[in-house]
């Protein structure tokens, strides 16, 4: 399971890599959230990959904190996510804003003469 998972977030890490350095803002914008994707996994597996194991402990029962899992990249994540989310909508309302003001989706603002 670690080897998919240091996979996964290889290929959105590099795959995000290359989107940031494409010509075109939107091409830059899923670049920067597959970044993010690949950043939350990585926290997210921090916490250790448990099976079958609860997040919290039980209610007045001394607990063996080695069979529980870490709830704190849990909370990361989802926070994560949140801020992204809003990130990605701020990005997108600034690329149609400078869209309409260059007449252009290339990063500099105006197509590379040839």
């Amino acid at each position: 399971m670690e080897l998919i998972l240091s996979l996964g977030i290889g290929i959105l890490a590099g795959s995000g890599v290359w989107l940031l350095l494409r010509p075109r803002t939107f091409q830059v914008i899923i670049g920067l959230c597959l970044i993010s994707y690949a950043v939350n996994l990585f926290i997210f597996s921090m916490g250790r990959l448990r099976f079958d194991a609860p997040p919290v402990l039980a209610p007045g029962e001394m607990g063996d904190l080695s069979r529980y899992t870490d709830p704190l990249p849990q909370a990361l994540v989802l926070t994560a996510i949140v801020i992204g989310f809003a990130t990605t909508a701020l990005f997108l309302v600034v690329l149609l804003a400078a869209r309409g003001l260059t007449g252009s989706d290339h990063v500099d603002g105006r197509e590379p003469s040839e």
